[in-house]
């Protein structure tokens, strides 16, 4: 096979165009070319009116050599990579101590099902519910203002993933093709097979429901376990007589105890109580920068015009997406973040008494609004005024989502203002045109005491720059919604390049977004494959 990249042709173009394009690009007659594969298409938007499609496809011809030799000097012509997945270890016969992993998001979920397809019968701890009961918890937060602790849009089956765009992208380097492994894995589960060959794949909260279904369904029928309101609240650590710590267990909220040598920590970023718990038993922890801002709303109508002008709305290119960016003078940046289009504001607390946003789409990004994160960077140097040590950055966050459920009047309704507004520094007495979508409601305020003076501040530069990027970026009536505290884990728990073991307990194995590996779906995902193997190989070496 050989791959064939950076092949453009319009947006409109007929079926027949491919082919042509490959026998054209190859010089080739239609009798050589046996077949293709379409293994990615983007478009390039730089010029509005004239989209083009741009493919890389793998293609099946008679005389690969000798095409090959003749497009040597050619990086757009290349033998195709071998991107199927390969395991590193079997179990062995006899299992002294089956692995455990401690939650089961995008992270655990992967490395469950690697170390089951291994034969290693892995035991899952998820401290939240299966998905379809903790969908209903959600909603009776959104829809009645009850929050579920420990079952929510941070915690239960599928994690914070979830109820979010299902965005299946992202820029980590993946020599080994693990993320292709996750794109077929969830095509198996029931996502749509476009996931396998569109440049920026989505899947949506509904969809992605189902799909965790099948995956759990997939881990017990081969000797997994996964087991639900089992919240972890210690380790068992040995200390050998080279003072080396070993984790033994874990040890759960009802008292009960688990053995084991192999401890996945696949936690999410709101696994608070978890990191204090890790912290108090000597586990190496610190602190990691994050950002936080707030949910900006447009007019996806807005968006859609502005990135594709006369061919927004086209059936290829869906709902436009965007990613901005603004280096304030003071170092500060300001970035969009978590763009969800034709999406909604969901409110994302897993804690009482606080306030917290994130962004979800469907797969069909219907909805009437745009909305993505809005957010400045903060780093451990500002931690100092909420607290010592590397759980300062817990404690800044609990500070501004307590503030903002206050600003929002106490009783789960999130503190809004429009953008208009916020920009001339008044409140915001009555919404606009722009109608905000989070739920169970949002209270009309002044946002510029809901976050740090910095904070704010570098806001405010960026919109208007990123107006000059989006024109109506800066629309007067578009909302902005707080506060979003929760972009990625406050705390990094250290493991070794090598075995990805726990700098100072062996047999821990820190994964994914929680631990401070990984950011989004996809990262999180392919994080708990190199865990899992690293897991087996582990255990088939012992």
């Amino acid at each position: 096979m050989l791959r064939l990249t950076d092949i453009k042709l319009s947006l409109d173009h007929p079926a027949e165009a491919l082919p042509a394009a490959i026998r054209a690009k190859l010089g080739i007659a239609p009798e050589v070319l046996r077949g293709f594969t379409v293994f990615r298409r983007g478009y390039d938007a730089r010029k509005r009116g004239a989209i083009t499609l741009i493919y890389t496809l793998d293609v099946d011809v008679s005389g690969e050599a000798a095409l090959l030799a003749r497009h040597a000097d050619d990086r757009h012509v290349q033998p195709t990579p071998d991107t199927s997945y390969r395991f590193v270890a079997q179990a062995p016969a006899k299992l002294e101590h089956r692995p455990i992993v401690i939650g089961f998001g995008p992270c655990g979920i992967f490395a469950a099902l690697i170390l089951a397809q291994s034969g290693f019968r892995p035991i899952v701890l998820e401290r939240g519910k299966a998905v379809r009961e903790r969908t209903k918890d959600t909603w009776d937060l959104w829809r009645k203002r009850n929050l579920h602790p420990d079952s929510n849009v941070q915690f239960g089956e599928g994690g914070a993933g979830t109820f979010s765009d299902g965005k299946l992208h992202s820029q980590i380097r993946d020599t080994q093709h693990h993320g292709r492994k996750v794109l077929a894995e969830f095509v198996k589960a029931g996502a749509p097979e476009e996931i396998l060959y569109v440049s920026k794949p989505h899947i949506g909260t509904f969809r992605l429901v189902t799909m965790v279904e099948n995956m759990r369904g997939t881990i017990e029928a081969l000797g997994g376990e996964i087991r639900f309101d089992q919240r972890v609240d210690d380790l068992a650590v040995e200390t050998d007589a080279h003072g080396e710590r070993h984790v033994r267990g874990v040890r759960l909220a009802d008292g009960s105890e688990l053995r084991s040598d192999h401890v996945v920590l696949a936690l999410g970023h709101s696994a608070r109580d978890t990191f204090e718990m890790l912290h108090a038993r000597g586990v190496y922890v610190e602190a990691k920068p994050f950002s936080i801002g707030f949910r900006v709303e447009h007019p996806q109508s807005l968006i859609d015009q502005a990135r594709f002008g006369p061919q927004a709305g086209h059936p290829v290119l869906g709902a436009a997406d965007y990613k901005l960016v603004h280096h304030g003078k003071d170092g500060r940046s300001v970035y969009s973040f978590c763009m969800c289009p034709g999406g909604t504001v969901v409110a994302a607390t897993s804690e009482p008494g606080r306030v917290v946003t994130n962004g979800m789409s469907q797969y069909s990004r219907n909805e009437r609004n745009a909305n993505a994160a809005l957010v400045c960077d903060i780093r451990p140097a500002d931690y100092a005024p909420y607290g010592e040590g590397p759980l300062a950055g817990i404690a800044l966050q609990r500070h501004w989502e307590a503030h903002a459920f206050q600003m929002g009047g106490g009783d789960y309704s999130a503190p809004g203002q429009r953008v208009g507004d916020f920009l001339a520094g008044k409140a915001s007495r009555a919404f606009g045109d722009v109608l905000p979508s989070y739920k169970p409601g949002v209270h009309l305020t002044d946002l510029s005491t809901a976050l740090p003076d910095y904070a704010v501040a570098a806001i405010r530069a960026a919109i208007p720059a990123f107006d000059r990027q989006i024109r109506g970026y800066a629309l007067p009536d578009a909302m902005l919604t707080g506060v979003e505290t929760r972009t990625s884990s406050p705390v990094r728990i250290r493991r070794n390049d090598d075995d990805l073991q726990s700098l100072n307990t062996r047999g821990l194995y820190p994964a994914g977004e929680g631990a401070g590996y990984a950011g989004g779906i996809l990262s999180a995902a392919v994080d708990g494959i190199r865990v899992a193997e690293a897991v087996a190989v582990s255990i088939a070496n012992k």
